[in-house]
């Protein structure tokens, strides 16, 4: 989820034909910082031991307890169902990734799935360099990809309005607050959506809930997905402006936004995976998680890999595929209000019908 040069590249989510991939399972993931691979030590629904399916981490890590780590689950998934062997590396900083593509293009990868928005150059350079290799990415969608480069993107924005729209109704001091990594358009897809959301309960309820941190072009963000001291330094002072709910989008950093709502005794939303499974120590105080499935979708390019049926067709997750979706409520579900959740239910159904219109 980080900022490229290559921004205009970028497919328009709303613009691209939907693509199901299954529903999302959990989130766990293993993690590694070097290339391994070794087959699957359980007995996997298929086997296929010759195919070696290969991941790269961005600078957040695989232990990030969101985007990384999920996607990784894709790997590891893989390795289960499929018999295949994997390799993994996890990239420390912007500029190794190039260089990591590489160390698994030599370490005899079948397909190589790359994790985040940043990756966008280095893995399309590698993909046309590497017509054999099956290249998938998350996070990004190209115009005119090469046909062994499949993008996988997530319509964020339809989950985050349902957030937006309970963050709106479960806010006592009538103020939230949200807060990114970097402005591009992984991170402001969540952002964008949760403030739709929150003007849309506005609208229904005749109120004024307002948001801090996003105006619909531009808003708070770290300039990091890394430093969560600078994350809780944010939602602090958010918090001090009045915010009782706050949703970031920051990735690892993220987790400083967790840390303020819970030293100040207010809520928060996780963004990526559920975060009562992920970071489960900031269970008390989520009111729910908007959530990706880039293991599903992760899982199912390697799939296609195996089976010789991938393409180049831009994946696109969204509430009708069960790409994306709000994460139980957990220990917020007494709290909430019968009639909130069953109008957020009839919100889902209405992106789901095209009634509508998110984004």
């Amino acid at each position: 989820m980080k900022k490229t040069a290559r921004t205009a590249t970028i497919v328009g989510i709303a613009a691209l034909v939907l693509a199901g991939c299954g529903s999302r399972p959990s989130d766990n993931a293993d993690s590694g910082s070097s290339p391994s691979s070794s087959p699957s030590s359980s007995a996997p629904a298929e086997s296929h031991p010759d195919f070696k399916a290969c991941e790269v981490s961005d600078s957040g890590g695989f232990d990030d307890k969101s985007f990384n780590q999920t996607s990784l689950k894709g790997l590891t998934d893989a390795k289960a169902d499929l018999g295949v062997q994997t390799a993994q590396v996890e990239s420390n900083s912007d500029s190794e990734y190039a260089d990591n593509i590489n160390q698994l293009v030599k370490a005899g990868c079948n397909s190589i799935t790359t994790v985040g928005f940043l990756l966008g150059d280095a893995t399309e350079a590698a993909a046309k360099a590497n017509p054999k290799i099956d290249f998938s990415i998350v996070d990004f969608g190209y115009e005119k990809p090469a046909k062994n480069l499949k993008g996988l993107t997530f319509n964020t924005a339809e989950p985050s309005f349902l957030a937006g729209y309970l963050a709106a109704a479960e806010s006592k001091s009538g103020i939230v607050g949200t807060f990114g990594g970097l402005n591009i358009p992984t991170v402001s897809i969540f952002m964008e959506g949760f403030r739709q959301g929150i003007e849309k309960y506005n609208t229904d309820n005749n109120k004024n809930v307002k948001l801090l941190g996003w105006n619909g072009k531009d808003g708070s963000f770290l300039n990091t997905f890394d430093d969560k001291s600078k994350g809780q330094s944010v939602a602090e002072g958010m918090i001090q402006q009045g915010a009782d709910i706050i949703f970031p989008v920051a990735g690892p950093a993220g987790l400083g936004g967790l840390q303020a709502a819970k030293d100040k005794g207010v809520h928060a939303i996780w963004v990526d995976t559920d975060g009562c499974v992920s970071a489960a120590e900031y269970c008390d105080v989520l009111l729910t998680s908007v959530m990706k499935g880039m293991d599903v979708a992760v899982e199912t390019a390697i799939k296609d890999a195996v089976d010789g049926t991938f393409n180049n067709k831009v994946y696109v997750g969204t509430l009708a595929n069960n790409g994306v979706g709000l994460a139980p409520y957990h220990d917020a579900d007494s709290t909430i209000d019968q009639s909130v959740k069953d109008k957020i239910d009839q919100l889902k159904q209405q992106i789901i019908d095209g009634t509508l219109k998110v984004g």
